[in-house]
């Protein structure tokens, strides 16, 4: 309560940012998830795209990564390329939703990593 008896606009006015604050980041999740970022590794023999939340949407392997001799590089080369996207996709969060968490108090509720 904030004393002096003018508690009542100023929690109106509290309502109406919290309301703001949950629309822009109901806005900017919406953003992440239709984002695409690339991540690679091989020298580009590996490709994964996933979305701004993450999600993996896709995979491409040049030809000339798969020997059947040798699957367990071809998965390395997999993981690598995942986890590259994937900070891709960190990094847009970060940008999208950094100013949202400042807004919640220092980051509460946003810790690190993926906030879905």
């Amino acid at each position: 309560m904030i004393p002096g008896g003018g508690g009542q606009p100023d929690m109106q006015q509290l309502l109406q940012q919290a309301q703001k604050m949950q629309q822009d980041l109901a806005e900017a999740q919406q953003e992440l998830a239709e984002t695409s970022v690339e991540g690679s590794s091989g020298g580009g023999l590996v490709k994964a795209t996933v979305n701004g939340t993450g999600e993996l949407e896709g995979l491409v392997i040049d030809p000339k990564a798969v020997d059947p001799e040798d699957t367990e590089t071809l998965a390395d080369l997999v993981l690598a390329a995942v986890r590259d996207a994937t900070a891709s996709a960190e990094e847009v969060q970060q940008q999208k939703l950094g100013p949202l968490a400042q807004g919640l108090g220092g980051g509460g509720g946003m810790p690190g990593g993926l906030p879905f």
